[in-house]
C-alpha cells in the first residue's frame, strides 16, 4: 500500500472514531468502522516503514502473497470457514427466535443469512458457467 493510503486511512479512522466519540447517532458502529479503517491504515504505514531497508524481504513477502499454492490455500480456508458459518448462524437464528428475541433482530439476521446464501449462489452459477 502507498505511503499516501495508509496516511489517509490511518486518518480516516481517527476522524470515524471521533465522530462515534462526539456524535449521538451511530456512536458504536463509528467506533468500530473507525477502529478497523485505522489499524488497516496504521498497519499498513507499520509494515512499509518496517520494510522500507530490506527490499528483498518486501520482495519475497510480494511473491508469497501472489504464490499460486498460498493463493489456493487461503481459498480453501475461506470456503471451510463459509462452509462452518452457515451452519453456526443458522443455530444463531435458531435460539434467538426460541429466546423470543425481537422480530426485527431475526428478520435483519435472516435478511443477511439469505443476501449470504444467495451471494454463494451466484458466484457458484457464475463459476460453474466459466469452467
Amino acid at each position: 500500500m502507498k505511503k499516501r493510503n495508509a496516511l489517509l486511512l490511518t486518518a480516516a479512522g481517527l476522524l470515524l472514531i471521533a465522530a462515534g466519540l462526539l456524535l449521538p447517532a451511530l456512536p458504536y458502529l463509528l467506533i468500530g468502522v473507525g477502529c478497523g479503517v485505522f489499524g488497516h491504515g496504521a498497519g499498513a504505514g507499520i509494515s512499509r516503514h518496517a520494510l522500507k531497508n530490506a527490499p528483498e524481504i518486501q520482495k519475497q513477502i510480494e511473491i508469497d502473497q501472489r504464490d499460486e499454492r498460498n493463493v489456493q490455500i487461503a481459498n480453501r480456508a475461506k470456503g471451510k470457514a463459509y462452509d462452518a458459518m452457515i451452519f453456526i448462524f443458522g443455530a444463531l437464528l435458531v435460539s434467538f427466535a426460541l429466546m423470543n428475541t425481537d422480530l426485527f433482530v431475526i428478520l435483519s439476521l435472516v435478511a443477511v443469512y439469505l443476501c449470504v446464501v444467495g451471494i454463494s449462489i451466484y458466484y457458484r452459477v457464475k463459476f460453474d458457467k466459466e469452467m
